[in-house]
């Protein structure tokens, strides 16, 4: 199954994501490693969002995931939410449907 953990990120995101950076990378890298996170980055002007696509067989994995993520640890992120994706068209389709 897909998951989207969708960060809201706080108005000073870019100025002080620096001092987080390399423990946030570790973990979704580490995550990616594991076969969990399948993308993940920040959306782009403004950069207001980020969006992790998980693949993964429940949404608890993705909830630690966030809960224990130096950018909503401190304050970085404002608000969290996972949703199930119901991916349909593509090789990686949870659900493939023609």
């Amino acid at each position: 199954m897909h998951y989207l953990l969708i960060y809201e990120l706080c108005s000073d995101y870019l100025e002080r994501r620096a001092q987080f950076r390399d423990a946030h990378l570790a973990l979704a890298w580490h995550a990616a490693e594991c076969g969990d996170i399948v993308l993940a980055g920040a959306l782009d002007a403004p950069a207001d969002r980020a969006m992790l696509l998980f693949d993964t067989d429940s949404a608890e994995i993705v909830e630690k995931f966030a809960r224990n993520d130096p950018y909503v640890v401190n304050g970085l992120v404002e608000r969290w939410e996972v949703r199930k994706w119901n991916t349909v068209v593509g090789e990686s389709a949870a659900t493939p449907v023609r």
